[in-house]
């Protein structure tokens, strides 16, 4: 007795299994896509977001002061009152602009600071003016704006030390 097997034909099968994936493809295939893209657009939109907060870090040495982690920031001002009134001004295009203290005038005291830049994120402007010189703009850059103060004792600028009482 003989007998023959016969291995069963899948090649119909395949060929309609795939098929049938290219119609699902080419129909769900941008939903899908879009999906992904929204949901990797979800979860990566908070990172970006934090890596977008500028927050400047003041320096200082014993004649300057000046400001660090400044990706993102230009037009800057910084507006610096002596303890005796005097009012400087020092404008950066781009970069972080930069105080010194002139040693001839140096005064001891405290020096107050007042921080402005435009940032690298745009508002709507809610009330936009026709000034009549062209197109009237939509969008402005977002302001940025920071105070603080620094120490100068004996001609140069210091760090006071914490004062703890026990």
């Amino acid at each position: 007795m003989s007998y023959s097997v016969r291995s069963p034909d899948y090649s119909q099968d395949y060929r309609l299994a795939r098929k049938l994936t290219a119609r699902l493809g080419a129909t769900f295939g941008p939903l899908l896509g879009r999906g992904l893209g929204l949901l990797l657009g979800l979860v990566l939109l908070p990172l970006a977001a934090t890596a977008m907060t500028v927050d400047p870090v003041q320096q200082s040495n014993s004649n300057a002061v000046w400001f660090e982690n400044w990706s993102g920031l230009s037009n800057a001002t910084l507006v610096v009152a002596a303890p005796n009134g005097k009012v400087t001004e020092v404008f950066a295009a781009s970069g972080t602009p930069v105080y010194e203290l002139n040693r001839g005038e140096v005064q001891d005291g405290i020096y107050r600071y007042e921080l402005k830049a435009a940032t690298q994120e745009m508002v709507e402007i809610v009330n936009p003016i026709d000034n009549g010189r062209g197109e009237t703009p939509s969008s402005k850059a977002k302001a940025f704006y920071m105070t603080g103060f620094f120490t100068v004792s004996r001609g140069v600028i210091i760090i006071p030390e914490e004062i703890r009482e026990d």
